[in-house]
This record gives C-alpha cells, structure tokens and sequence, in this order.
C-alpha cells in the first residue's frame, strides 16, 4: 500500500512593509543628519577637533569658528531611541551602577559609550577633545557632563547662565555671560582648537542663522491655520532637527528651512492637512497643544494613536526646547556675544514656570487648540516637576479640557501602549462632551 504524501505548500510571501510617508524636508533632513554622524566619525582623521555640547543654549556658530566638528550627547541619545537602540544601553548603564531614577538620555549615552561608542548610523563616534557645557537650568546636564568627563579624561568648559526666575533679563545678566565669553570660553576654544578667534566670522555665521530662524518660525505658525498644514509636535520634530543641532548658522540649513517653509506654505494654501507615516491627515477633529518631549522608542506607535483620531497637535513647547523664537529673538551679527547670552538665558528650560504656563496660554489662544495635553517623562525630573500645577493652570484660565500622560525619552520599559491609548481615547471624548455642552448653551 502506498501512502501519499502531500507536499507542505510553501509559506506566502511576506507583503512589504508600506513605505512611511514623509514631506521632501523631511528627507533633507535625515541625510543631513546622517551625513553629520559621518563627518563626526572621520572628524579626527581630517584633522578636526571635536567639541560635544547640548542643545538647549548650545553655542554652535561659536563652536564652528573655530573649526570644532559638534556632537550632542542627547540628540544621540534621542537617535539611538529611534532606532531602537537605546533599550539595551540603558540596561548595561544600570549595570554599570545608574540607578533606574537616572535620566534616561544620560544612560543612554553612557550605555553607547560602553559599546564602543559605536553612534547611531553604525559608525565610531570620536572622544571628544572638548566638553562644551552651557547651564540653561537642567542640574542632571552637569552631572552627565561630570560622568563623561571621567570616562574620557578630556577638558571641560562651562558657561554658566543666570535663570530667568522673574522673567526678565537685565542688562547685569547679559554682561555676566559676555564677559565668561570673553575671558573664559573663547580662550579655551582657542587654546583646544588652535584657530584664534574671528568675530567677523560669527557674524557672518549668525546673518545665517537668523534667516534660518525667520523661516522656521513662520513654518511653526503655520499651525494657526485650518485646517493645519503641519503636525506641530511629531511632524515638527523633523522641521527642528537641523535648527537646534550642528547645522544653526550654515548655508545648509538656510536652503533646508527655504525648501520646508515653501513646501508647507504651499499645503496651507491648498487646504491640506499635515503628512503622517501612513499619508495625509484629511480630517483635522481636534486640535491640541503638547507640553513635554514625546517617546522616542515607539514614536511611530504614539502619533499614531493621534491621527488615528484626527487629532493635530498644532503648537507644542517641546519645540522650542533649542530656543522660543516666538517672542522675535533672532541671532543678530551687529551684536554677536550679547546675541549668543540672550539665546542661552531665553531657551525654555531657563524660563520660570510662570513663564512656561503664558507660552501654553499664547498657544492655546493663537492656534485655536480645543486643549492642553501634557506628556509627562518619568525620568526628566527637572522639567516634570510642576507640570500638574501648570495643567491645572491653563485648564482654569481657558476653561478648555486638559489631559495627563506620562512615558519617557528613550527607555522602552516605561511606554505603555494601552494606558496611553486609553487615556487619549477618555482625553478626546472629554474634549466632545465639552463641544457638545457649549453648542447646547449656544442653541
């Protein structure tokens, strides 16, 4: 007797990933990124100095006139969460004695240090030849610095920037960074470098970074419009890459904002609404402003839960993390080193929560949002704290509906999918009740 056998059918074919939809600035974008991890990692062997810095307050047409290629620790951080990555750095740093409380980019980049410093794109990063710290109100940027600066032994300068605890910046506290500048920072860029310094050269690099600024803010502000052009928190990420890295005050960054505030302008005038991975927003439902950085390690995942719903974020703080443009600063050659102390005291992390609550209230009121939503980062200690006094603050003073998330930066342990869904999903149907209730009154 012959028993057949039937031959096992071989599996289907997997369908391809469908592609993520981004606008062209978006792609500009990334290359220039990339293309900035490669000029890092070869920076030694072309015989460049490196200089690692922050991006809030961070001194980047300083740093270029005197030839320093520039990495960020955090933005590598923030990278590395992108990709996936960052789970495992922070594991090994808590391994290494970090406890779980620390912030999060910080384990991160300790983590990756101790790969092998192997970057984001997969390339070497370089030891820095110089750590560049400007206090801009964030304790843990010190004590990060302090840790880096053990590991690799190499020299450290900070400019310390008085904080604006009453809201103003007096002419004394312009006078305290210049003269750091002058006597303390300027001559140890020098003194690592080898370039002396040239302020014609940083003028001609602000002329740029002002135009660069004009056209960013104008891009933000398209936010205003209805339906929104832009996703002004997720989209907006992309838009700020290159502003608040190692590109402020080049030629490069002036055409990217040229090309981007073109394109967006461009969306606003044929009545379209922001692109998301998935396509175009055709449906704007609601209308949101975000306070506090979003998750990094499942960013796709999280807007995601937004434009599902139709749900635009039109104006975020998080934005303005490398510097609030909304108020008219712009880096002015004529004055370059009162300039660069009026950009390090106005970044928003060295603004009073006085401060911080009227940029939220500007947003609500300018961009017409239905409500405040506040992400909440369970590692980031030093911007989180008060974030519910600031909640109960903007719902009281517009009478609009706010809402209460809490993820993190980079770690993938603290996004909780289903608990930031439903909370959205109670958030979204509290902003249609109170729709509801304000047209009955009305009728």
């Amino acid at each position: 007797m012959t028993t057949s056998v039937q031959a096992t059918p071989p599996p289907a074919p997997k369908k391809p990933a469908p592609k993520v939809q981004k606008e062209d600035a978006m792609w500009m974008q990334k290359e220039m990124i990339n293309r900035n991890y490669h000029d890092l990692a070869t920076a030694h062997e072309q015989g460049k100095k490196v200089a690692a810095t922050f991006i809030p307050g961070n001194l980047n047409e300083l740093l270029m006139c005197f030839d320093f290629a520039r990495t960020l620790p955090e933005g590598n951080a923030l990278q590395n969460g992108l990709r996936k990555k960052s789970g495992k750095f922070i594991m090994d740093a808590e391994r290494d004695g970090h406890s779980e409380d620390v912030c999060t980019y910080v384990k991160a980049d300790l983590g990756m240090l101790l790969n092998g410093d192997i970057g984001p794109t997969g390339e070497v990063l370089p030891k820095p030849d110089l750590l560049l710290l400007s206090y801009t109100g964030c304790f843990t940027f010190m004590k990060w610095f302090e840790l880096v600066r053990h590991k690799y032994g190499c020299e450290t300068v900070m400019l310390h920037v008085p904080f604006q605890g009453n809201g103003i910046v007096t002419p004394n506290m312009r006078d305290y960074v210049v003269k750091q500048l002058k006597e303390t920072v300027i001559p140890t860029l020098e003194r690592v470098s080898g370039v002396k310094f040239d302020i014609d050269r940083l003028r001609e690099y602000m002329k740029e970074s002002a135009k660069a600024e004009d056209d960013l803010i104008k891009v933000l502000e398209m936010g205003k419009h209805r339906p929104s052009p832009i996703d002004g928190y997720f989209g907006a990420v992309y838009y700020i890459g290159p502003m608040f890295t190692a590109f402020r005050g080049t030629p490069e960054a002036t055409e990217f904002y040229r090309v981007l505030r073109g394109e967006i302008e461009a969306r606003a005038r044929a009545g379209k609404g922001p692109i998301t991975p998935e396509g175009e927003l055709t449906e704007e439902k609601y209308r949101l402003v975000v306070d506090g950085p979003p998750n990094w390690t499942s960013f796709r995942e999280f807007w995601k839960m937004f434009y599902d719903e139709g749900a635009v974020i039109v104006a975020s703080s998080y934005t303005r993390v490398g510097g609030v443009y909304d108020y008219g600063f712009r880096h002015d050659p004529d004055h370059p080193l009162e300039s660069l102390a009026d950009y390090c005291m106005g970044v928003i992390s060295n603004r009073s929560m006085a401060q911080r609550v009227d940029l939220l209230l500007k947003y609500m009121d300018e961009y017409e949002a239905d409500g405040l939503l506040i992400n909440s980062i369970k590692s980031c200690n030093s911007y989180a704290a008060g974030q519910l006094l600031v909640l109960r603050e903007v719902e009281k003073r517009t009478g609009k509906p706010a809402a209460f998330i809490e993820t993190d930066l980079v770690d993938p342990r603290y996004f909780s999918a289903a608990n930031v869904k439903t909370r959205l999903e109670s958030y979204f149907q509290m902003i249609r009740q109170k729709r509801n209730a304000e047209a009955a009154t009305a009728a």
